[in-house]
C-alpha cells in the first residue's frame, strides 16, 4: 500500500511539473501602453518590437501592446508602472518629471534647437545622468528614446505673438513641464486628458491647443481647428519604459534583447514622424487651414523674463549642458 501511495504520489508530482514547467508556462505576458493611435509610428512600431522580442527570445516574451489609453490616461500608466499594472509604456520625460523634475527639463520652451539637438542628446552623457537619476527615484528603466515632433498651437482664432494669447483657453497635458509657454504668454491653462482632447476643442470647453503636426493629424484636431500656428516651443520626444519589478527579472541576456528591439523601434518611429511632419503644413492647407507663422524669439524671450527653471524644479545646470550639446543632424 505504502509503495502504490508513493508511486502515486511521483506520478502526481511528475504531472504537476509538466503542466507548470512546460511550454505554456514558459511564455511570460507582458502589457505595454501608451496613449496614441493605432495608426501612429509608435504603436506600429511597438506591435513590431512586441513580435520581435518574442522571436529574438524563442518566445519566453508575449507582449500585448494596448493603444488609445485603453490602460489609462498617461498619469495612470506611468503609476501603472510602480502598481503592477503595466510592465511597459510609451511616454514623454514630462511625465517622468512627476517623479524627478530634473529629468523634465527638456520639456522648457526653446530648450532644443531640432530633431538633430534633441536626438544627440538622447545619446549625451546629460540624458544618462537624468535617466539615472529617474532611475534611482523610480526603480524603472528608459530603455529607448523616440522623436515625437515639434509641438505647435492650434487655436479658433489665429495670434502672431505672446501677448495675443492673453486670456485664451489653451488645453495643456497634465504635467507641470507643459504650463511654462502659456503661463508666460498670460494664457488660461486647461489641463485636460489626451483622449478628451477633441471634444473639449469641439464642445468650446478650450480655445486651443498644442501637439505635433502628426498628432494633429492622428487625433484629427484640424476638423475642430482651424488655425495652426507655428510656435514651436518644445522639440518633443518619448521614452520607452520598462518597469522597476521587469527589469529585475529579466536576464543580462534578454536586457539586452529588450533594449536593442526597443532602440530599432525607436528608430524606426523616429524617421517616420520626422518625415511625415515635413509634409504636412501642405497637406493641412491643402485642407483649409489657415498656417501662422510667428517670431518664436519673442514667445523665448518672454518664457526667460517670466519663468524659472527652479518653478518646475528644474536645475539651469542641466540645461546649460543641453545647449552645449551638437546637432547629430
Amino acid at each position: 500500500m505504502i509503495d502504490r501511495r508513493r508511486g502515486l504520489a511521483a506520478a502526481l508530482a511528475l504531472a504537476a511539473a509538466f503542466t507548470l514547467g512546460g511550454p505554456a508556462s514558459a511564455q511570460t505576458k507582458l502589457k505595454w501602453a501608451h496613449v496614441y493611435e493605432p495608426s501612429e509610428p509608435f504603436h506600429t512600431a511597438s506591435v513590431w518590437a512586441a513580435g520581435e522580442i518574442a522571436k529574438r527570445t524563442n518566445g519566453r516574451y508575449h507582449i500585448d501592446v494596448y493603444p488609445s489609453s485603453q490602460l489609462g490616461k498617461e498619469s495612470d500608466i506611468n503609476q501603472g508602472l510602480t502598481l503592477g499594472t503595466v510592465d511597459m509604456i510609451i511616454s514623454g520625460s514630462s511625465f517622468a518629471g512627476k517623479a524627478y523634475p530634473p529629468i523634465g527639463v527638456t520639456y522648457y520652451p526653446y530648450t532644443f534647437r531640432d530633431a538633430g539637438h534633441l536626438l544627440a542628446y538622447a545619446k549625451s552623457d546629460v540624458f544618462k545622468d537624468l535617466a539615472k537619476g529617474y532611475e534611482d527615484k523610480t526603480g524603472n528603466h528608459i530603455v529607448a528614446v523616440t522623436y515625437y515632433g515639434v509641438r505647435q498651437s492650434t487655436s479658433n482664432k489665429p495670434f502672431k505673438t505672446c501677448a495675443e494669447m492673453k486670456g485664451l483657453k489653451i488645453r495643456v497635458p497634465d504635467a507641470p513641464a507643459y504650463l511654462a509657454m502659456p503661463k508666460a504668454c498670460g494664457a488660461n491653462i486647461t489641463p485636460i486628458a489626451f483622449a478628451e482632447v477633441y471634444l473639449a476643442l469641439q464642445n468650446g470647453t478650450v480655445d486651443a491647443q498644442e501637439n505635433p503636426l502628426t498628432t494633429i493629424e492622428a487625433k484629427k484636431f484640424y476638423e475642430v481647428q482651424k488655425n495652426i500656428v507655428l510656435t514651436g516651443h518644445i522639440v518633443d520626444h518619448l521614452n520607452t519604459i520598462i518597469s522597476s519589478s521587469l527589469w529585475k527579472k529579466l536576464s543580462p541576456e534578454d536586457q539586452k534583447i529588450f533594449t536593442e528591439v526597443t532602440q530599432e523601434a525607436a528608430a524606426k518611429a523616429t524617421a517616420e514622424v520626422a518625415q511625415r511632419e515635413k509634409e504636412l503644413l501642405d497637406i493641412f492647407k491643402q485642407k483649409g487651414l489657415t498656417v501662422v507663422e510667428v517670431d518664436t524669439d519673442d514667445f523665448r524671450n518672454t518664457v526667460m523674463k517670466n519663468i524659472t527653471f527652479e518653478s518646475f524644479g528644474y536645475r539651469k545646470a542641466d540645461w546649460d549642458r543641453i545647449q552645449a550639446i551638437k546637432s547629430n543632424m
